[in-house]
């Protein structure tokens, strides 16, 4: 008898949350976690297909495009922003989650721009996962356990600022009223827990 993987496994939910059209495409670069998420979404009654690169994202995008997407903003060839930019190509009611590693909610409100419902920190659990894709349009998401500190949210609008600048270093600088070294030096530090 093996035992069962626990990882992300949990009973199968009914078919009702997800709709008659269950297609999921998740688009990761991390082959482990990529592999365990898709396993889990099955397990929820989801139909998954997966790739591990922008062009393979793209690619699988023009051919089916997806109900339901999972999309890594930040991926070996690209940007997940492609992807997205592929699906709202050809089909605009996808519900699209973004996953972001970096902690960058810049790119993950760029992402919110061109389409996506949501936006997850890495790693993400299943049942987020899951709840973020099957929210209905207009409810409201719980509030978090542990949300930002203030030096956290401090630095997101930093990068925010600076993504709207299109990373120009002096003209973030000028906006922020701040010192170009001292901007410097912050954006060369991780981001604060």
């Amino acid at each position: 008898m093996t035992e069962p993987d626990h990882d992300y496994q949990t009973l199968p939910l009914t078919d009702e949350h997800i709709g008659p059209d269950a297609s999921l495409l998740i688009v990761d670069d991390d082959g482990p976690f990529l592999r365990r998420l898709a396993r889990a979404m099955e397990t929820r009654g989801f139909q998954v297909e997966t790739a591990d690169s922008v062009a393979e994202g793209v690619t699988k995008s023009k051919a089916h495009p997806p109900k339901y997407a999972v999309i890594d903003l930040r991926l070996g060839d690209g940007n997940g922003l492609d992807v997205i930019e592929a699906i709202r190509q050809r089909r605009d009611d996808t519900r699209v989650i973004v996953l972001t590693g970096y902690g960058n909610i810049a790119t993950a409100v760029t992402a919110v721009k061109l389409g996506a419902v949501d936006y997850l920190s890495k790693p993400a659990d299943a049942d987020d996962v899951y709840a973020a894709l099957t929210q209905r349009p207009g409810a409201k998401a719980d509030v978090p356990e542990n949300p930002m500190s203030a030096d956290r949210v401090r630095w997101e609008h930093i990068q925010r600022v600076y993504e709207m600048c299109e990373r120009n270093v002096s003209e973030t600088a000028r906006r922020l009223n701040m010192h170009r070294r001292t901007l410097q030096r912050i954006l060369a530090k991780r981001a604060p827990k």
